[in-house]
C-alpha cells in the first residue's frame, strides 16, 4: 500500500513538472513569435488637425509647418521638444498657406518650399531660423511651381524633385545654401512621378514609391550628391522567398539607426502597413502595422535615437496625434 502511494505521488510530481516545462516553452515560443517593432503614442499636437504638413528636425526639437486642415490652408509654425514630449507655437510662417510643400534642414535651419494654396502652385523657398524665431524669404525654387515632390539634404546642399505642376515630373534641383543659388542636379533616370517618399542614411537618399499616370511606381533609387543608383524594385516577382510587393503613394518614410522605414499611405486604399529597408543587403522587411487609425499625407520626424508618425488624414477626417516607432521594441497593442 505503501508502495503504491509513493508511485502515485511520483506520477503527479512527474505531471506536474511536465506540464509546467510545456507551459514554459509555449511561452517562449509565443514570445519568439512576436514581432520586432512597436509603436507607441505620445503627446497630441496643440495645434489643429491637419494633412499634407511640412516637417524637419533640428537637434532634438521638430518643427511642423503649413498643411490643410479640411478647411484651410495653414501657416502656422510648431515646435515639439522631442526630449520631453510637449509642442510650442512659433513664429508664424511668412508666406502663403498651403499644403503638399516640402522641408528639410542644413546646419541647424529649415528650409520650406513649393506647395498648393488652393489656386496656384507654388515656387516660393523660406529659411527659418529656430535661434531667432525668425523665418526669411530665400531665392525662389529654380523649377516650375509644384505641390507632392520631395525634399531632402546631404551634406550642406538641399534638394527638391518630383511632384506635379500640371503633370507629374521627375527634374531634381540643388540649393546651394551658401549662395542662395539654385541649379538643376542630372542623372535621375526613374519614372515621373508626385507623392512619393524619401528617407536619407549617412549622407545618401532612397527615392521611391509615388503614382504616374494613375499608377504606382516601382523603380527604387539612391542619391549621394553625385551619382544615382537603381536599386531593387518594390514590387519584387523573382520565384524566392522573399517577395514583397510595396506600391504607394502618400505615404511617409524616415530613417532610424542606419534603417530606413516606409508607413502609411494609399496603396489601392489607405494603409496602415510598415516596412523596413536594409542598404547593405538592398532588402526590404515587412514591420509591425503602424497602431494609429490608417492615413495618407502623414508627416514624419527623424531624430538620432527616435522617430515619429503624426498628422494626416482618412478621407474627411484630420489628424492631431502623434506616434511614435521603437523599432527594438516587441510589439504591443495595449500602449
Amino acid at each position: 500500500m505503501r508502495k503504491t502511494n509513493l508511485i502515485k505521488r511520483s506520477s503527479v510530481l512527474f505531471m506536474t513538472a511536465l506540464m509546467a516545462l510545456i507551459t514554459v516553452s509555449c511561452s517562449d515560443n509565443d514570445e519568439d513569435d512576436d514581432e520586432l517593432g512597436n509603436w507607441v503614442e505620445s503627446s497630441t499636437f496643440d495645434g489643429n488637425s491637419r494633412a499634407n504638413s511640412v516637417s524637419f528636425t533640428i537637434g532634438t526639437k521638430g518643427y511642423l509647418v503649413t498643411g490643410y486642415d479640411g478647411d484651410d490652408y495653414l501657416a502656422d509654425t510648431w515646435e515639439y521638444n522631442s526630449d520631453d514630449d510637449y509642442w510650442v507655437q512659433k513664429a508664424v510662417f511668412p508666406g502663403v498657406g498651403r499644403s503638399g510643400a516640402v522641408g528639410f534642414s542644413i546646419n541647424g535651419k529649415g528650409y520650406v518650399g513649393t506647395g498648393y494654396d488652393g489656386s496656384n502652385r507654388l515656387k516660393d523657398f523660406w529659411e527659418y531660423d529656430p535661434t531667432t524665431d525668425i523665418w526669411t524669404q530665400k531665392a525662389d525654387f529654380a523649377g516650375t511651381g509644384r505641390y507632392g515632390a520631395i525634399g531632402f539634404a546631404i551634406g550642406n546642399d538641399g534638394y527638391i524633385g518630383t511632384g506635379y505642376d500640371g503633370s507629374e515630373q521627375k527634374d531634381f534641383w540643388k540649393y546651394n545654401v551658401a549662395n542662395d543659388s539654385w541649379e538643376q542636379s542630372v542623372g535621375f533616370g526613374g519614372e515621373k512621378r508626385q507623392n512619393a517618399a524619401v528617407f536619407t542614411i549617412d549622407n545618401v537618399a532612397y527615392i521611391g514609391l509615388g503614382i504616374h499616370n494613375g499608377a504606382y511606381e516601382e523603380d527604387f533609387y539612391s542619391f549621394n550628391g553625385s551619382n544615382w543608383t537603381r536599386l531593387s524594385d518594390l514590387d519584387d516577382d523573382e520565384d524566392d522567398d522573399d517577395d514583397f510587393q510595396i506600391l504607394l503613394s502618400s505615404g511617409v518614410a524616415f530613417s532610424l539607426n542606419g534603417m530606413g522605414y516606409v508607413t502609411t499611405g494609399i496603396s489601392g486604399a489607405i494603409t496602415t502597413a510598415s516596412w523596413s529597408y536594409n542598404p547593405a543587403t538592398d532588402t526590404w522587411l515587412e514591420v509591425p502595422d503602424f497602431e494609429g487609425t490608417a492615413r495618407q499625407n502623414a508627416s514624419a520626424f527623424s531624430f538620432t535615437d527616435k522617430v515619429f508618425v503624426l498628422m494626416g488624414r482618412s478621407g474627411s477626417y484630420y489628424f492631431d496625434d502623434v506616434w511614435e516607432f521603437r523599432p527594438n521594441e516587441y510589439e504591443n497593442d495595449d500602449d
